[in-house]
């Protein structure tokens, strides 16, 4: 027999979660900053009182009255290679996710290498369908919240010829996608950014578009208007030499600062990909104010977001 046919089954589930929770927060290895002026059993009574608070809100993420809250800035990186694209990220309240695409015999497969392809994994049956049957269902939005899905579609292949292949399936989700008209942006429930192999120029011709670009650093100096390219995504590598460990130096810490400020002038958001993906790096990017904290650790990032939105 076992937990699923054991009676309080659902009680032996959730215990297990909390305990995996406080496992998570053990790790971490610092008290909240509600619990740092208390001293020995009292501290410890903080501690398990924050992480169970947090632990409830992260499993499933939290609900109010049966609908999941969205963490608006959580990002799932290489969403497809969790055991239920899409879903699992849902689940905990995502508000983007990221699908790397291979132009192969004219479909547009999903996968991290080409070697990884396999039959029936297209953008349409694992994104595309399942979200539109989602909004569907959902009057119109994603989440109960009217708030846009972020898409981020990453071109593994030759530019040019995969956005054409891109463009024309995208066409067929115009119920679902945002419209881009020039400077006019018309949001929807799911808003594409193609990031990658970027056929920029070509994209700025259109007329119109069902997506925008995800820029670098280095676009920050051109003319690029926010409505074509309103996200700024970057290597943490090539700009911080900062890992995790320890305090992150002064000199850095301001340098990324300046950097959201920059990128938030331009009527843009931030995200990084290439950090550690652990809570230290996660607090100095939620506090400095970058837009999307890229993971590939779903449960673990909502129960971190959770807590901070909380104010824990």
């Amino acid at each position: 027999m076992n937990a699923r046919q054991l009676p309080g089954s659902g009680l032996m589930r959730n215990g297990l979660r909390k305990s995996a929770c406080l496992g998570w927060a053990i790790r971490v290895g610092r008290l909240p900053s509600s619990c740092e002026s208390l001293d020995g059993s009292r501290a410890l009574a903080c501690l398990m009182g924050t992480v169970l608070l947090a632990c409830s809100v992260a499993f499933g993420a939290e609900k109010h009255n049966g609908t999941v809250i969205p963490l608006p800035r959580a990002h799932a990186h290489n969403d497809y290679e969790h055991p239920r694209p899409l879903r699992d990220a849902l689940d905990q309240g995502f508000c983007s996710v990221e699908a790397d695409i291979f132009l192969v015999d004219g479909q547009l497969m999903v996968a991290h290498e080409r070697a990884e392809i396999r039959e029936g994994r297209t953008l349409q049956s694992l994104y595309l369908e399942p979200l539109r049957q989602r909004v569907q269902a959902g009057r119109g939005w994603v989440y109960s919240e009217k708030r846009s899905l972020s898409l981020l579609i990453d071109i593994k292949t030759e530019a040019e010829s995969t956005y054409a292949a891109l463009r024309e399936v995208l066409k067929r989700y115009d119920d679902l996608l945002t419209r881009f008209e020039g400077t006019a942006v018309n949001t929807r429930a799911v808003t594409a950014i193609i990031s990658g192999n970027r056929p920029i120029q070509t994209m700025s011709r259109e007329p119109v578009r069902y997506a925008a670009v995800d820029g670098r650093v280095a676009d920050l100096e051109g003319a690029w208007p926010p409505s074509l390219m309103p996200w700024i995504s970057q290597s943490w590598p090539s700009l911080f030499k900062w890992r995790g460990e320890g305090a992150m130096e002064e000199a850095e810490a301001r340098k990324l600062r300046e950097l959201v400020d920059r990128v938030h002038a331009q009527g843009r958001l931030l995200r990084f990909w290439g950090l550690p993906d652990q809570p230290s790096v996660w607090k100095v990017l939620w506090e400095a104010g970058v837009d999307w904290i890229n993971t590939d650790k779903l449960s673990e990032l909502s129960v971190f977001m959770a807590a901070r939105m909380k104010g824990l």
